[in-house]
């Protein structure tokens, strides 16, 4: 069966106590990047606030910012930092509706679940059989290659062996991602592959290690910051296979946000946290599906400014987060943010890449 996208079910505004709920609070920010008092912290949901007598659905949502009115009427979500005096910022922490707020926990229509109470085997870990989850996750890329926009969140594993590396590569060249998410150590050591044929020095391949090949990684960012830009140094050194080759050959967005642990870094890395947050939000808010391999600081970053919802072309549809690690802690991280928005696989990232490659690629 082809995917299908849920129906999103809006909350009827025409009962109570949507009809006699009073219009949201709303306090102006006084001081710079502060909110007011009893100020309003988004969730992950859709969430409505009646303002001029009107229940309107926040723009772009984003976990832990602030609701703030703009003209007519207008919700945005809006960062701490990003508040400026005078900024009309929603209170109130009663999310029933009766206060002019209301969260809408069950957005999606949903298949009925089991009525039993018992039932084994209903966590997420390394005995879980995920047969169903890689066949609804084909259905649901082949959608969305063409109908959605896929984020890849990576860690450098995903680039560590020969054959996951060609497996992304592959994913990309094929139109199933629209941008990457990362950080120095992937780009780094991607190009290192594609250069010396090695990741940290060793062969990524045999996996054997290389004399002086500590000193890789070190020599490849050397090499990149010569020639000025990544681009510049892969037409250089004819650099033709490899993940960001492969990106920057399709011409998607591949932010590389920095790390207080890197090395060199390359170019285009934002060192500032703070311009490498917006430059993941840019991306995020356009996502419809999220997959996240083998990084949980980047996979908890990126969940926490993802929504499990997002407005494409006039339609409410739901982003579907995945999050991929051989560790249950780190899968499991992002489950308590809610089952709509992140499927957790607990596997080896490599296998898991070889095997969508497999599917999805002709």
């Amino acid at each position: 069966m082809a995917f299908q996208l849920p129906i999103y079910v809006e909350p009827n505004f025409d009962k109570e106590p949507f009809v006699s709920a009073p219009d949201a609070g709303i306090c102006k920010v006084e001081a710079e990047g502060v909110a007011p008092p009893g100020y309003h912290a988004l969730s992950i949901y859709p969430e409505y606030f009646k303002v001029n007598s009107q229940w309107s659905l926040v723009r772009e949502s984003r976990m832990d910012c602030v609701p703030v009115v703009r003209n007519e009427g207008i919700i945005e979500a809006v960062e701490f930092r990003n508040l400026h005096v005078g900024d009309k910022v929603i209170v109130g922490r009663s999310e029933d509706g009766r206060y002019g707020i209301y969260l809408h926990a069950t957005p999606f229509a949903m298949p009925e679940e089991s009525g039993d109470v018992f039932s084994f085997r209903t966590g997420r870990s390394r005995e879980t059989a995920y047969s169903r989850d890689y066949d609804n996750l084909y259905e649901l890329m082949r959608y969305e290659r063409d109908h959605g926009y896929i984020i890849w969140v990576l860690g450098p594993a995903v680039i560590f062996d020969h054959d996951s590396k060609k497996a992304l590569s592959e994913l990309i060249e094929h139109g199933y991602a629209h941008a990457l998410l990362s950080g120095n150590a992937m780009a780094t050591h991607d190009l290192e592959g594609s250069m010396k044929r090695t990741a940290l020095g060793q062969d990524i391949y045999t996996q054997e290690q290389r004399p002086l090949g500590h000193y890789h990684h070190l020599d490849l960012i050397n090499t990149v910051l010569q020639y000025g830009s990544i681009e510049k140094f892969i037409e250089e050194e004819n650099i033709n296979d490899g993940v960001m080759y492969s990106a920057i050959k399709k011409g998607i967005p591949v932010i590389l946000a920095g790390s207080i642990r890197d090395d060199g870094p390359l170019p285009t890395v934002i060192g500032n946290v703070y311009d490498a947050q917006d430059a993941m939000r840019a991306c995020t808010k356009k996502a419809t599906t999220v997959i996240a391999l083998a990084t949980q600081l980047h996979t908890i970053a990126t969940g926490n400014i993802t929504p499990c919802y997002v407005n494409r072309e006039g339609r409410i549809r739901p982003v579907y987060f995945y999050s991929i690690d051989v560790s249950e802690f780190a899968v499991n991280k992002l489950r308590d943010r809610g089952s709509l928005s992140v499927t957790p696989i607990v596997t080896n990232v490599q296998d898991f890449l070889v095997h969508l490659r497999n599917n999805l690629v002709p």
